[in-house]
């Protein structure tokens, strides 16, 4: 078994209720993390599944707002997962690590527990740099958690949409300018999408976008109010109570139609 790095800072989340570990250099979890875990709805019970989990921190955040969820993160690189395992332990959140690509064959993640039709809810950060837009970082870490090919988001929509349960419920979180190619990767086999956009600032476009797809779900399009990050006096105080645990923001607020 891969043992975690040493070369870690020890990070507080949801108001020092969620401590997480975490490399000092290459992936590290932070706002975008926070807002798709307060964007994914679970329920006592639920099977949860985090694709790309890195070191756990956007699953855990569920884990700790529903006690109760049956929760698997995956995670690509092997050092992460680590430390993943170590942060679920540390805090006391059973959670099953699977230490796989996300875009692995159905074979591959069905040996891991990971079958069709057998999870509630999937959230996903999925690597969502355009590589023909933005510079490689040099760190192979980074690299791996950013740097998208044209296949990545088809990809990890079609692993969410196999092992989904009809009726099960995928968050995500993208670049805003990528709203169309989320569309068109969700066109097959979701529905019932909501999307919030998220802007640094209120004069600002957005930067990200949070998405909801429902496997199977057949509801019209909804669009909500822009989540604006910052405003005049630091960060905004609905992304405060956000950050601090406090509050879930509005794709987090039903299972799914």
């Amino acid at each position: 078994m891969i043992e975690p790095p040493g070369d870690v800072t020890d990070d507080l989340f949801l108001g020092g209720r969620l401590r997480l570990r975490q490399p000092k250099r290459g992936h590290r979890s932070g706002h975008d993390a926070m807002l798709l875990a307060a964007s994914t709805p679970a329920r006592i019970g639920d099977r949860v599944a985090d694709f790309g989990a890195g070191a756990g921190a956007a699953g855990l955040a569920v884990a700790t707002r529903v006690p109760g969820i049956d929760l698997v993160l995956v995670e690509i690189d092997e050092t992460l997962a680590a430390l993943a395992r170590a942060n679920a332990g540390a805090n006391q959140l059973p959670a099953m690590v699977v230490a796989r690509d996300v875009a692995s064959k159905a074979a591959d993640l069905a040996a891991e527990g990971l079958g069709p039709d057998s999870v509630d809810v999937v959230l996903m950060n999925p690597p969502f740099n355009d590589a023909a837009r933005h510079r490689a970082s040099p760190d192979a870490g980074r690299q791996i958690a950013h740097m998208a090919t044209p296949e990545t988001l088809q990809e990890w929509a079609h692993a969410a949409r196999r092992v989904l349960k009809s009726g099960g419920v995928l968050t995500l979180i993208w670049r805003a300018d990528g709203l169309a190619d989320v569309i068109t990767a969700l066109d097959r086999g979701f529905g019932s999408l909501e999307i919030q956009p998220v802007h640094p600032a209120a004069e600002l476009g957005a930067i990200r976008i949070l998405v909801k797809a429902v496997k199977g779900g057949r509801a019209p399009l909804v669009l909500h109010q822009g989540l604006v990050l910052r405003d005049e006096k630091g960060t905004a105080a609905e992304v405060q109570a956000i950050l601090d645990g406090k509050a879930v923001l509005p794709l987090a607020g039903h299972q799914g139609q």
